[in-house]
């Protein structure tokens, strides 16, 4: 639907799902009532079934776009210049630093758990959000390739992968615990796993018939 909006009607929309999502991370999904989200946008409830016709559900899944989009937006302008060790350990403390003071209250996770995190809607956020953050990190290893810092030969696909797949392991633990031990544990060694690969020293593990460094 959004895509059939005016640019006036697509900039109304846009507000709507902005005051939403400020008024969930304020008082969490389910405190939260469509009076609410009216009362924070100034819309009628007309206007609010104009543009979610589907009704809670609905503006729910595009809060949760909102939230997902925020997750690689509050990362920049270090996730986008990922090609040098000093970019890699500004990027590393902007996460730390975003999901310490998101805490145990995850916005999206809370989102996903009212719509289903299993609805194909929800599974489409959340992939398109992996893989987009996948994309920037594996952007970022081959600008370090091509900066001469890390190994020709490494396996950007693959690394990027494991680093994202550590990220979210440590967000998990931090959630449940309170401790940020696991998440900083998981960057700090995938950013030093990178360091390791650098030209010469791609076969210095210590495997079987492999001399020590």
């Amino acid at each position: 639907m959004a895509q059939a909006l005016t640019a006036k009607g697509r900039a109304t929309r846009a507000r709507i799902v902005e005051g939403a999502a400020e008024v969930l991370r304020a008082h969490g999904v389910a405190g939260t009532t469509l009076d609410d989200i009216r009362g924070r946008t100034g819309t009628s409830k007309s206007q609010l079934f104009h543009y979610f016709p589907d009704g809670k559900d609905a503006l729910l899944l595009a809060v949760a776009r909102y939230e997902a989009d925020r997750v690689l937006a509050d990362q920049q302008p270090h996730l986008g210049r990922l090609d040098s060790w000093e970019s890699w350990g500004r990027w590393r403390d902007v996460v730390v630093e975003r999901y310490e003071l998101q805490g145990d209250q995850c916005p999206l996770g809370a989102l996903f758990l009212q719509v289903g995190r299993s609805s194909p809607g929800a599974r489409a956020i959340v992939t398109e959000l992996m893989r987009q953050w996948q994309e920037q990190l594996a952007r970022g290893i081959r600008a370090l390739q091509g900066n001469g810092l890390v190994s020709a030969d490494l396996d950007v696909g693959r690394t990027s992968a494991a680093l994202l797949a550590g990220i979210q392991g440590g967000v998990s633990l931090m959630m449940s615990t309170g401790d940020s031990a696991h998440l900083r544990a998981a960057l700090d060694t995938g950013i030093e796993h990178l360091r390791l690969s650098g030209p010469g020293r791609a076969r210095t593990s210590c495997g079987p018939g492999t001399p020590l460094p």
